[in-house]
């Protein structure tokens, strides 16, 4: 049977309501407020030690996201452990909870289709999650403004959009795996328990993992020295599978402009640079380019499994 009009009838509307029901929710903004406060620790703690530094450095205001003072890990060592959180606690009832509360059936009773109803789910919990990474930078900077007495440079502004783009680009990643297990799993609680169980494994046990699987695909041989170049460079393969991984060499590239290479760099490659001055912005953004492009591509592809399996589901009344 053909499908009369555009299949995204209705996004906007289901978009739109699904922001402001995650807005209103209180197990969102239990989840905001501790990463809010969490980010406020971490920032306290960089702008403590930056004071207490005499060395002047023309990237003062980025080291307010990569500094970290103990017992506190930096912003960004924060940002990339609770954005899965975050995005979990968005999505993982956005299809099996409809189904819970029988309400799936009420919605593609209206001139809805299924296409608009995956997707504004989505973009609904995207939406949440900018507002709250903007709402953060925006903090941050006026933090730093206030404590430190110094503006951003423009470098530093373009560094700091970037770093927002390439953040939400990590969350949605999350966003759409815990999407893709609501859709697949009838039970919240199983969808949340398979996307935190994924989120583990690739946060604390695939640094283990890709030993063990680079020895299996390249080993090492002891008399031959390209072996163990081999070897290295298929964990460090292996280990960008993870979108942890991605996510920690791009904000590497970012805030650190000293930052020049995410590879492996031969000392034959290494004639003519100068070590230790920092690469223009432009040069940081072809460096991140193909981690971004891998993890978009990531994005689209759950996002896709999880379209094809909304659409071959049965709903009843």
């Amino acid at each position: 049977m053909l499908r009369k009009g555009s299949p995204f009838t209705g996004l906007s509307v289901i978009a739109m309501k699904e922001a402001a029901d995650h807005m209103a929710s209180i197990r969102v903004l239990l989840v905001m407020l501790l990463v809010l406060l969490t980010a406020l620790g971490a920032v306290y703690g960089a702008i403590g030690q930056i004071k207490a530094t005499t060395s002047e450095d023309p990237f003062l205001f980025l080291r307010l996201f990569t500094i970290a003072q103990e017992p506190l890990p930096s912003f960004v060592a924060f940002l990339g452990f609770l954005l899965p959180l975050v995005a979990t606690a968005l999505a993982f009832d956005a299809i099996n909870g409809e189904h819970g509360r029988r309400t799936m059936s009420r919605i593609l009773a209206q001139p809805i289709y299924r296409d608009a109803v995956l997707v504004g789910k989505f973009l609904g919990g995207l939406m949440v999650l900018g507002i709250c990474l903007v709402t953060l930078w925006l903090l941050m900077t006026g933090l730093g403004i206030l404590m430190l007495g110094l503006p951003p440079s423009g470098e530093e502004v373009l560094r700091g959009l970037a770093f927002l783009v390439v953040s939400l680009a990590y969350g949605g990643v999350w966003l759409a795996v815990a999407l893709l297990f609501s859709t697949l799993f009838r039970s919240p609680a199983t969808s949340a328990l398979a996307t935190l169980t994924l989120w583990l494994v690739f946060s604390i046990f695939w640094s283990m993992l890709t030993p063990l699987l680079a020895n299996a695909f390249a080993p090492i041989d002891v008399f031959d020295q390209a072996s163990a170049v081999a070897n290295a460079q298929a964990q460090q393969l292996i280990s960008r599978i993870s979108p942890n991984t991605l996510y920690g060499e791009m904000t590497m590239a970012l805030l650190n402009p000293e930052t020049r290479a995410l590879g492996f760099v031969f000392l034959s490659q290494l004639q003519g640079a100068v070590i230790g001055a920092p690469l223009p912005f432009a040069q940081s953004s072809l460096l991140i380019w193909p981690h971004l492009a891998g993890m978009v591509a990531a994005l689209v592809l759950v996002f896709t499994i999880a379209y094809v399996s909304f659409q071959r589901q049965e709903v009843r009344a």
